[in-house]
């Protein structure tokens, strides 16, 4: 681990990434993501970026409005939970969610 990702790491984790659960798929490594992109504070690589075909996207408004009805029911669902480890796992799917319709929106 070098010093410089250690502190690109760092400085995005101060900037309000987040520490991923799971390790880079390369090294095993702890990885950092903000905005959508993963960084490994170890070897320093990217995940490879898939492209959404713009067809799949724009033709799929029904999947859209099923991830939308499921971001509401686990909204609901959270106002409801008195357990902090289950609340931090609805919020993980919350997350998963957003990015996921923001990507199909995109």
């Amino acid at each position: 681990m070098s010093k410089g990702l250690t502190k690109k790491a760092v400085d995005m984790l101060l900037n309000g990434a987040t520490l991923l659960s799971e390790p880079c798929p390369y090294c095993k490594g702890v990885r950092v993501m903000k905005d959508g992109n993963a960084l490994c504070a170890s070897c320093g690589r990217e995940p490879e970026q898939k492209t959404v075909d713009d067809n799949f996207v724009s033709s799929d408004k029904p999947t859209l409005e099923k991830l939308e009805k499921k971001l509401s029911d686990l909204t609901d669902e959270l106002s409801n939970e008195q357990s902090h480890e289950k609340q931090q796992l609805i919020l993980k799917s919350i997350n998963l969610l957003i990015e996921s319709i923001d990507k199909l929106k995109k």
